[in-house]
């Protein structure tokens, strides 16, 4: 790692924000223990509206937020908050929009309630913490990606931000789960992405069909410079795309690994 040290965190949940879950306590846990190691960390996640901005001390970043991010010809307002884990002190950052996000409590996570807006919330969470970090200015050596939601960061990372000097030399981590979503994204994501300047041969992997879970995991690991097997469960099939790319693999995170484990990883890329 360079002497800075820095890990940045993109994850798909986190708790104590959204009801514990593998994933969620994973991408609290982990971080903590990194950060136990000498390492400086912050974390981005979806500003899901069954967040209590209020009970979680959120509030928002004005000098961050004001940009908008284009999706598929609109512009969507980005919004950042930011909160501070106490048990941890670690800064979390919530990628927020009135489009993608609600404002208001809800029965589930909106990538459940309304999937049919998936593939462009993807996209705007996605690019969304891209910009923010940039105005952070905060030089990651290490960027770690957790669940399907953050799928499209190491294809951004690798691609549209690589000569970027704030995030463009970080090595990538996508971590895999078993929390597929049913069906495909809406059948204009390829189309959505190439608005997006990715050119057929870069996202070759998707196909030409509607783009379902595993088309997606894929695609992350197409672009990552190293895969975590986060869930004992994960599929088959996904082990076996990422045992062939040949990165480096990682193929067991407890839920109580120690951080040096992690940290061996991150130095080994």
């Amino acid at each position: 790692m360079n002497s800075k040290q820095k890990v940045l965190y993109i994850s798909q949940e986190v708790t104590p924000y959204l009801p514990e879950t593998h994933m969620g306590h994973l991408c609290q846990y982990i971080p903590h223990r990194v950060q136990e190691e000498g390492f400086e960390v912050r974390t981005f996640m979806p500003k899901y509206g069954c967040i209590n901005e209020r009970r979680n001390q959120l509030h928002e970043v004005i000098r961050l937020s004001g940009l908008n991010i284009p999706v598929d010809d609109n512009d969507h307002p980005l919004i950042i908050k930011v909160a501070t884990l106490q048990s941890s002190r670690m800064q979390v950052y919530f990628i927020d929009n009135d489009d993608y996000f609600r404002h208001h409590a809800v029965s589930d996570l909106e990538i459940r309630e309304t999937p049919e807006e998936n593939d462009e919330r993807l996209i705007f969470f996605v690019r969304g913490v891209m910009e923010t970090a940039k105005k952070l200015r905060w030089e990651p050596a290490r960027i770690h990606c957790s669940g399907w939601v953050t799928a499209l960061a190491p294809l951004y990372l690798k691609k549209a931000y690589a000569d970027d000097p704030t995030i463009g030399r970080a090595k990538v981590v996508f971590s895999l789960f078993n929390d597929a979503f049913d069906g495909t994204l809406d059948p204009r994501f390829q189309e959505k992405l190439r608005m997006d300047g990715f050119p057929d041969e870069e996202i070759a992997v998707l196909g030409t069909d509607p783009v379902d879970w595993l088309a997606l995991n894929k695609l992350a690991i197409d672009y990552a410079d190293g895969v975590v097997v986060a869930s004992e469960d994960v599929p088959a099939e996904l082990l076996e795309y990422a045992k062939a790319s040949g990165k480096p693999m990682l193929e067991s995170w407890a839920d109580e690994v120690e951080g040096a484990p992690m940290v061996e990883f991150y130095n080994a890329l």
